[in-house]
């Protein structure tokens, strides 16, 4: 298996004469697809709807792309509802999804018309005080316990902060009934970044499950279910890809074994995928601007990781090509890493390459999500340029790389002065 790029060395070299490096790039023609691709394999249910976690990529440029092919937003903050306003999503195309929630957060929530997905029982009455309950309402389910596939363990919702028991979901139906509540959603993420086609129509069947209970138990109206995210991607060439249609198809299966014969035909479906949606389509693009000879050979990115923190705080795996080298031999053993003071800013390491000499560009494939959008500015580095290579080949700032004015402008600088 081989990863390709969906740049080219002289596309690089044309956006660097003008954006230099490092840059995240995001291929539209490739989010569009995978848009297109998710609702063909739920077409055949009605309601279904994508509510894009926008935690992954919080860009407006990719939330518009997003929602004129039919996505909603799943946001979290306050800060990520206003990043949905922003892009022209309001009303119930918003999930709010949070949890330890700010009663401001809460507030902007109800005033723009978002669908509430509470994380647990004491929030009924919090956000009946701060902002009130709206008709439409959904509840997040934690089952404790190990989540498993087969005989593979794939996540531990027991440790899990977030979520409800399901006593406590039936329990907060009741209240909200009483608070005026009429239709009830419920939603669960047990794994994350599950690779293969298994996990979203074993969660489904969970799900629907527990929404024939709930249901039975509460009388209430089950609305919709939200399978919310946890589709994985193949960041290793060898990995295969989640097949979206054979898991629309596992999901359909369930939902016919389930809800259909308990008289829920009716109940929409809904995905908050991120990482799917956006991750194959995003590369961190980075120039060698050093080696080092010692007891490894080094090559030194402009990039470090501040523009891409998951290898160094999960060892996460991102496969890497060097542009105009794609069919090169990969004879050369490289560990990779930024300009941090700290010893994990380590792109790869022990990685096999083709020769690679200063000046080469690097992309880093698979930082569409949770890419950028984890950046920091440890030791005063400063976030990346994003860039969108549209369908038609040209390319389009939508962020603006960071400057030391920016760093600085937190600050109160009446004592101090900052020559930038």
């Amino acid at each position: 298996m081989k990863k390709t790029s969906f740049l080219s060395l002289e596309q690089a070299r044309e956006i660097s004469r003008e954006i230099p490096t490092p840059f995240h790039i995001y291929d539209e023609a490739g989010i569009r697809q995978t848009a297109r691709d998710l609702n063909r394999a739920f077409s055949w249910n009605p309601g279904f709807k994508e509510y894009f976690a926008v935690k992954a990529t919080p860009n407006p440029y990719i939330l518009q792309i997003l929602h004129q092919e039919g996505c909603g937003c799943d946001c979290a903050t306050a800060t990520e509802l206003l990043l949905a306003k922003a892009a022209g999503v309001d009303g119930e195309e918003i999930m709010f999804s949070s949890n330890d929630t700010p009663a401001e957060d809460y507030r902007l929530a109800r005033q723009l018309g978002a669908c509430i997905n509470l994380d647990d029982a004491t929030h009924v009455d919090f956000l009946a005080q701060n902002g009130g309950i709206p008709e439409t309402i959904c509840l997040r389910y934690n089952p404790g316990g190990s989540f498993s596939l087969g005989n593979t363990i794939m996540d531990m919702p027991r440790d899990a902060k977030f979520g409800m028991t399901e006593d406590q979901m039936a329990g907060a139906i009741a209240r909200l009934q009483k608070l005026g509540a009429k239709r009830f959603g419920i939603h669960a993420l047990l794994a994350s970044n599950a690779w293969g086609n298994e996990y979203y129509p074993e969660l489904a069947g969970n799900l629907f499950r527990l929404a024939v209970r709930l249901r039975n138990a509460t009388g209430a109206e089950i609305a919709f279910v939200n399978l919310s995210g946890g589709v994985g991607v193949d960041y290793r060439p060898e990995q295969p890809k989640s097949d979206i249609f054979a898991i629309g198809q596992g999901v359909r299966a369930q939902y016919e074994r389930i809800l259909v014969p308990a008289g829920m035909g009716n109940v929409a479906i809904y995905t908050e995928l991120g990482r799917f949606m956006l991750a194959p389509h995003g590369m961190l693009v980075s120039t060698v601007i050093h080696q080092k000879h010692i007891y490894r050979e080094y090559l030194g990115l402009d990039a470090c990781a501040a523009d891409l923190m998951r290898p160094a705080i999960y060892g996460a795996y991102h496969h890497i090509t060097v542009l105009g080298k794609e069919d090169a031999i990969l004879d050369h053993v490289y560990d990779v890493v930024g300009g941090l003071c700290e010893n994990n800013d380590k792109f790869a390491i022990e990685r096999s390459l083709p020769q690679v000499e200063i000046g080469d560009i690097l992309a880093i494939h698979d930082t569409g999500a949770h890419g950028y959008s984890m950046g920091y500015n440890y030791n005063g580095k400063l976030r990346s340029a994003e860039v969108l290579l549209k369908i038609d080949g040209s390319f389009q700032k939508i962020r603006r790389a960071e400057t030391p004015r920016d760093y600085f402008a937190t600050l109160d600088e009446t004592p101090f002065h900052f020559d930038v």
